[in-house]
């Protein structure tokens, strides 16, 4: 889900104004993100009335927070780490959230998991699969901890860089290519459970970055 250029020049713009008390300008930034959170909250909690009231209280905070907003990362990054962090925090609540240690391997094995992700888990290409593949995938996302989902989603189906998932991530580059490495191992050998040899080969790289 990254930005062209004049998608963050807009934002800018209106993030400036919505500063200014603009409130046209801040509803418009609600418009432009707020499908976007409520899939990240809904992946997460996978739970559509909790996502709804996750993306409220992302927004409630950005309307509260936007005049301290200085712009060192984009305005969608700063939005998504508040949605990520309210995500987590009501994971914690129901005691669900498990502590991921911080992961060791090999340097070469972490710069090849840096390829892109499977076709299977994005955008229009999961829409072609059959119903029951669709739902193993929902399942074996839902079977992982919460920062291994975490970055799933936001890698593999919202499409953010590696810079961005450290930002919105609040981790290190090189644990995002730890955490991601590992999470994608997870989800192909959930898969691999499901589905036998016919899964999706999660670490097939299928171009640069």
């Amino acid at each position: 889900m990254n930005e062209g250029p004049k998608e963050a020049g807009d934002d800018r713009a209106l993030v400036k104004a919505a500063q200014r008390g603009d409130e046209q300008a801040f509803r418009a930034l609600v418009e432009r993100y707020q499908r976007r959170v409520v899939q990240l909250a809904l992946g997460m909690t996978k739970d559509p009335d909790e996502a709804m009231d996750i993306a409220q209280e992302t927004f409630v905070k950005v309307h509260r927070y936007l005049p301290s907003f200085k712009g060192d990362s984009s305005f969608y990054t700063w939005t998504y780490r508040i949605a990520m962090n309210l995500c987590l925090d009501a994971q914690r609540r129901k005691g669900r959230a498990e502590r991921v240690d911080l992961e060791q391997g090999d340097e070469a094995e972490l710069e090849a998991s840096m390829d892109p992700p499977s076709a299977a888990l994005a955008g229009p290409q999961r829409q072609t699969l059959n119903a029951e593949l669709r739902g193993k995938i929902d399942e074996a996302l839902a079977s992982l901890s919460e920062n291994h989902r975490a970055i799933l989603i936001l890698r593999e189906i919202e499409g953010l860089s590696y810079e961005e998932l450290s930002k919105v991530l609040a981790i290190r580059k090189g644990t995002v290519m730890s955490r991601l490495f590992h999470s994608r191992l997870k989800m192909q050998n959930k898969l691999r459970e499901y589905l036998g040899e016919d899964a999706p080969d999660a670490s097939e790289p299928e171009g640069d970055e």
